[in-house]
């Protein structure tokens, strides 16, 4: 049987926090809105897989992490999108940075049906009217926060609390040395 899982990356508790004040602010102007209760992330991607694929998409996303350098996340823009997500995004720098480490995250565990995202973002809300992105536009008018992003998390959907939860993480360990590729003597 098939689960739904998400790979993204999480901000320490610190901006967890801030993003959760900002989902109750908002909720208290227009109630409840889709991502209200979502822990704060930006995601790299989703998909379903078997308990099988699952060990080989752990054992790929190990590999690579292990390769990733930590570096820095600058996050400083409210936007909305036509989709009715307001979001808060990263500078240009630290999207030059997010991007690679999400392409090949995406690219490397070569699943049928992923859900991408090419576009680093922090969600606050998903699927709001015109009306109460201007409330959010409002409310929210400027933000600057860091971060250092140093890993990256496996988190499973949970058919009860109908949110994902985090099953694994992998830490950024900036290991420089390319793995070894066997080839043939003769």
């Amino acid at each position: 049987m098939q689960k739904h899982y998400s790979v993204a990356i999480y901000p320490p508790e610190t901006t967890i926090a801030l993003i959760k004040s900002m989902k109750e602010q908002l909720a208290n102007e227009i109630k409840w809105f889709n991502s209200k209760n979502s822990v704060a992330h930006i995601t790299i991607c989703e998909f379903k897989a078997s308990d099988k694929e699952l060990e080989l998409v752990k054992a790929k996303l190990s590999r690579l992490c292990d390769s990733f350098t930590s570096f820095e996340v600058q996050l400083n823009k409210f936007d909305s999108y036509s989709n009715g997500a307001f979001v808060i995004t990263p500078n240009e720098d630290s999207k030059n940075k997010l991007k690679p480490i999400m392409k090949r995250v995406q690219q490397s565990l070569v699943i049928s049906n992923m859900k991408k995202s090419d576009n680093p973002h922090l969600s606050i809300a998903r699927r709001l009217t015109s009306e109460n992105i201007e409330i959010a536009n409002r409310l929210f008018t400027t933000i600057n926060t860091n971060f250092i992003c140093d890993s990256i998390v496996l988190r499973q959907f949970d058919e009860v609390v109908k949110q994902f939860s985090v099953i694994d993480t992998f830490i950024f360990n900036g290991n420089t040395q390319p793995e070894l590729i066997q080839g043939t003597l003769f």
